[in-house]
C-alpha cells in the first residue's frame, strides 16, 4: 500500500510540473502577444498603431479640398480647415504635385458608416511636414522629423578622376562637388588631377529618423597631395551672426577668393569671352562676345559670385531676364537669359546665394546663362582677371582657429590610406526634434 501510495505521489507531482510548464509555455506566449500590442509605430509625432491610416501624393488636379472632399469631408468644414490654417501653412496654395501626405482614421469611428480622416499631414521634403489635427479643435502646426549627423573619414587616390574615384568606394558624388567647388576651387584645377594625387576628407552624412539617408551635410576638413604639394583645409566659422563659413589651410590663409570661378555649380564652359568671334548666321562677320556662357538645364539654380547690391533685375531686350550686381566700385558682374529671378533692384546679396534660374530668354540658342564681368566699367574676361582674395582672418579670431584645428589636424594626419574608403567615426552628434507622441 505504501509503495502504491508513492506512485499516486509521483504521478501527482509530474502532473502539476506538466501543468506548471504549460502554464508557463502559456504565459510566455500571452507576454509576447502584449509585446506586440504594445510595440508603436512613431512617425510624425503619432503613434500610427492607435490609427488606421492612408498614404498618397499629391496628383495633378489635387487641391486640400479635393483631397478631403475624396475622404467624405465636406465644403463647410473644408473651407473652416483651411481658414484656420493659412497663417500656419497656406494650405489651399502650397500643394505641390508629388509630394506624399498621410491621412489618419480614428479606429473607434472606423465602423461608422461614413469614415473621416481626422488628421492630414503634408511632407513638404523629407524633414519637414505639417500637421492638420482637425479631430476636436483644429490645431495646425509644422515639424521636423530627428536629424541625426554621423562622422565619417574617407580616403582614395586618384586613377583618373576624383568623380570615379568616388564611385569605386561607394562614396557620394557631393564630395566631389564639394571639394571641387566649395573647398579647393581656386588652388586645385580638378580637370587637371594626376594618377597618383590622393586625399583624405572628414565628413558628416545627414540621418533622418536614425534611417533615411539624406546625404552628406558637409566637410569638416580636408588634405589633398596634388602635384607635389600638400593642401589642408580646415571649416571655420568667422562670422556667427551672419553664419558665414570659409575653408582656411593650416596657416590661416582662406582658400576661396572674392568671386565664384562660374554662377552655376554643374554647368559646362560653352562659349568664352571673344571679342574676335564670327558667326556664319551673320555672315562670318565679326560679332565681339563680350559674356562667357555656361550650358545648364533649364531652371538650373544661378548663383551671385560674389558679395554685392543688386543694381538691376529686369527684362531687356536681348538678354532677356537678367540680374545685375555691383560689388564694389571697382567690380560688377551680370547674368543674362534667366527664366526668372530671384532678387530685387537693391537687395544685398552674398556669394553662392540664388538669384535667378536657367532659362532661355532673350537671344539664345539653348539654355544657359551668359556671365558678364565689369572692372572699372569695362567688360573683361573673368578667366584673365587676377582676382582678388576673399578677406582673411582676422587677428582676434586667427589664435581661436589655430587652437580650433589643432585636433582635427591630427585627426586627418592619423588617418591612413586604406584601400576601403569609408569609416565611420565616434563622433555623432543629433538634433532631437520629435514632438509628444499622441
Amino acid at each position: 500500500m505504501r509503495l502504491k501510495g508513492l506512485i499516486v505521489l509521483a504521478v501527482f507531482a509530474m502532473f502539476f510540473v506538466a501543468c506548471k510548464e504549460d502554464n508557463s509555455a502559456e504565459n510566455y506566449k500571452k507576454e509576447v502577444a502584449e509585446q506586440k500590442q504594445e510595440e508603436k509605430i512613431l512617425e510624425f509625432g503619432f503613434d500610427l498603431k492607435k490609427f488606421e491610416f492612408k498614404r498618397d501624393t499629391v496628383r495633378r488636379g489635387d487641391t486640400f479640398g479635393i483631397i478631403l472632399e475624396r475622404n467624405n469631408i465636406g465644403y463647410p468644414e473644408i473651407f473652416q480647415i483651411a481658414e484656420k490654417a493659412k497663417d500656419t501653412f497656406d494650405i489651399a496654395t502650397k500643394l505641390q504635385v508629388g509630394k506624399p501626405y498621410t491621412l489618419l482614421f480614428d479606429k473607434k469611428r472606423i465602423n461608422d458608416s461614413i469614415q473621416k480622416p481626422t488628421t492630414f499631414i503634408y511632407q513638404q521634403n523629407l524633414e519637414d511636414y505639417v500637421v492638420i489635427d482637425f479631430k476636436d479643435s483644429i490645431q495646425v502646426y509644422t515639424r521636423t522629423k530627428p536629424i541625426t549627423y554621423v562622422e565619417k573619414t574617407a580616403t582614395g587616390v586618384i586613377e583618373n578622376n576624383i568623380s570615379e574615384t568616388l564611385e569605386n568606394k561607394g562614396l557620394s558624388q557631393v564630395l566631389a562637388y564639394k571639394m571641387a567647388d566649395d573647398i579647393y576651387a581656386w588652388t586645385i584645377d580638378f580637370r587637371r588631377l594626376q594618377p597618383g594625387d590622393r586625399f583624405k576628407v572628414i565628413y558628416t552624412d545627414k540621418y533622418i529618423n536614425d534611417t533615411i539617408y539624406a546625404g552628406v551635410h558637409n566637410v569638416k576638413a580636408a588634405y589633398f597631395e596634388h602635384n607635389g604639394d600638400s593642401l589642408y583645409a580646415f571649416q571655420f566659422k568667422t562670422d556667427s551672426i551672419k553664419n558665414i563659413v570659409d575653408y582656411f589651410n593650416e596657416d590661416a590663409k582662406n582658400l576661396r577668393r572674392a568671386f565664384l570661378k562660374m554662377p552655376v555649380k554643374f554647368g559646362r564652359l560653352s562659349s568664352r569671352y571673344n571679342l574676335n568671334r564670327r558667326i556664319a548666321y551673320y555672315g562670318y562677320k565679326v560679332r565681339p562676345h563680350k559674356g562667357t556662357d555656361f550650358a545648364a538645364p533649364v531652371g538650373a539654380p544661378i548663383m551671385a559670385t560674389a558679395n554685392g547690391t543688386v543694381i538691376e533685375s529686369t527684362r531687356r531686350g536681348g538678354n532677356g531676364k537678367y540680374v545685375k550686381i555691383r560689388h564694389n566700385a571697382t567690380y560688377s558682374t551680370q547674368y543674362l537669359h534667366m527664366k526668372a529671378q530671384n532678387v530685387k533692384k537693391g537687395q544685398y546679396v552674398r556669394q553662392g546665394d540664388i538669384i535667378g534660374w536657367v532659362g532661355m530668354t532673350g537671344n539664345t540658342g539653348g539654355p544657359h546663362v551668359c556671365y558678364r564681368f565689369w572692372k572699372n566699367g569695362k567688360q573683361v574676361d573673368p578667366f584673365k582677371q587676377k582676382l582678388p582674395e576673399a578677406e582673411p582672418i582676422s587677428d582676434s579670431l586667427k589664435t581661436k582657429y589655430l587652437d580650433h584645428i589643432k585636433p582635427i589636424k591630427q585627426q586627418l594626419d592619423n588617418i591612413f590610406f586604406l584601400e576601403t574608403g569609408t569609416q565611420k567615426t565616434e563622433n555623432t552628434i543629433t538634433e532631437d526634434n520629435t514632438t509628444d507622441i499622441q
